[in-house]
């Protein structure tokens, strides 16, 4: 009789495995991270090579392919990916259950189908389910098989008979391998089957997206291998019962991180934002707490509302609440203005805002948010014409930032004749704008309007 092999407990956010269950892991010193798995037996081979290469080779005698880039059809998409996708990468999709995971990655298999077939694998959805939401999406395409399998040897068969253009995994913890007797979704399968379709993507050239689901703390779920394994890690942002959808890149071996598109969500789709800057403002208040902020994520410039609500606090410790930037720097820069900018908010609540649902963490939207907070409790607005952009020092300085004509370019291109900046960042615009150079946050109230 087979002994039972014996039960392992893994940390994961760095794999490391013991015997017994830990509070705190030894080797990354993270709490709460080790999980039950039980390890494969009578396995000592991998489960697939990465290529035919049996023996370690000189890196000038090794082919490569200059194959161009694959285009899904969503340039936007595109962009997040660092220009397409590349042939054999693996890509993993986050983001809250109901956000359209599926749904996106339904209209890239059906663009995709100009270059070839396009193996689409559900473990949660059976073909007729797939088919009447491709019906509705208008992705009703023959080139795109649907394969409604859990067994990751099998989808790897499929892949290697069909040879498709692309293959899509939805999702990646409902997988399980016959080499790892653990459940489907536990640290060991979740950690196996990427590694699985890792390798079989990697020999076979075949770019293949793993759907990715994510924990109450917004993680995607597994270990956190899961994310080194992958080649780009996508996180599909946005609430679902708003129409504003966002993707970000947080991973990518093969582009720029920290890229972002933009989507609307319709009955029919999702449907790109070709100009998301105008978008984001278009609702723009005359009010004062308003600033229209020059930001810039990845490679791409937007123009965002930063608002700023100042009021009268009626607790003993008045409330500090930050949406969309974070809590701390909101705390910082409010510290700041108490000090070096002759503002005091020790009697007020204050709530700070970036409109459209988007967050931010680049150090240049600091001096918008000074500058909506001042003009909220002012209570004088901006001027119209006016954007705004800058890092703000614990010394009360304004500090410069990178790619200033980018973002007066950006705020130039939507009928902004203003915009206010740090003094050393002056040089560097050629856009046809009036560049405002300013040093010191006590120089922000001149700008506010009468």
């Amino acid at each position: 009789m087979a002994k039972r092999p014996a039960t392992l407990f893994s940390c994961t956010d760095c794999g490391a495995q013991s015997p017994k269950w830990l509070g705190r892991c030894p080797e990354c010193s993270a709490w709460n991270t080790f999980a039950e798995e039980t390890p494969a037996v009578g396995q000592s081979e991998p489960l697939l090579r990465l290529s035919s290469t049996t023996a370690p080779t000189p890196i000038d005698r090794i082919e490569t392919d200059d194959a161009p880039r694959i285009s899904t059809g969503l340039p936007n998409f595109d962009r997040v990916l660092g220009g397409g996708i590349v042939p054999g990468a693996v890509v993993l999709v986050g983001g809250e259950p109901g956000i359209g995971k599926s749904t996106l990655l339904l209209q890239i298999a059906q663009r995709l189908t100009s270059h070839g077939q396009v193996l689409y694998v559900s473990g949660e959805e059976s073909p007729a389910q797939i088919a009447l939401r491709a019906r509705r999406l208008g992705t009703l395409d023959g080139r795109i098989s649907l394969y409604s399998e859990t067994s990751v040897e099998r989808i790897v068969d499929a892949m290697d008979k069909m040879r498709p253009a692309a293959a899509i995994v939805d999702s990646i913890q409902t997988m399980h391998s016959g080499r790892n007797t653990s459940s489907p979704g536990s640290v060991g399968q979740v950690r196996d089957c990427a590694g699985h379709l890792m390798a079989a993507a990697k020999r076979l050239a075949i770019p293949v997206f793993l759907i990715g689901h994510i924990t109450k703390e917004g993680t995607i779920a597994g270990p956190k291998t899961l994310e080194h394994i992958v080649d780009t890690v996508l996180y599909f942002e946005g609430d679902k019962f708003q129409d504003s959808r966002l993707i970000r890149a947080y991973k990518n071996r093969f582009g720029p991180v920290n890229e972002l598109a933009i989507y609307r969500m319709h009955d029919d789709g999702l449907e790109e934002v070709p100009n998301p800057s105008a978008a984001l403002i278009s609702q723009r208040s005359a009010a004062a707490g308003s600033a229209i902020v020059a930001a810039v994520e990845g490679t791409r410039p937007f123009m965002i509302e930063v608002q700023a609500l100042v009021s009268p606090s009626q607790y003993p410790s008045p409330k500090r609440m930050a949406m969309g930037i974070d809590a701390n720097r909101l705390s910082l820069l409010l510290a700041v203005l108490e000090r070096k900018g002759g503002a005091s908010f020790l009697s007020n609540d204050v709530y700070t805002n970036i409109a459209g649902g988007l967050e931010f963490d680049e150090p240049a939207i600091d001096l918008g948010v000074v500058a909506a907070l001042l003009s909220s409790q002012r209570n004088r607005p901006l001027p119209w014409d006016l954007s705004i952009f800058g890092e703000v020092g614990l010394l009360g300085e304004i500090r410069n930032v990178g790619q200033a004509d980018l973002r007066a370019r950006e705020a130039a291109a939507l009928g902004f004749r203003r915009i206010a900046m740090p003094r050393a960042n002056v040089r560097e615009v050629h856009a046809d704008i009036e560049a405002i150079g300013v040093d010191q946050i006590d120089q922000l109230p001149s700008l506010l309007t009468t």
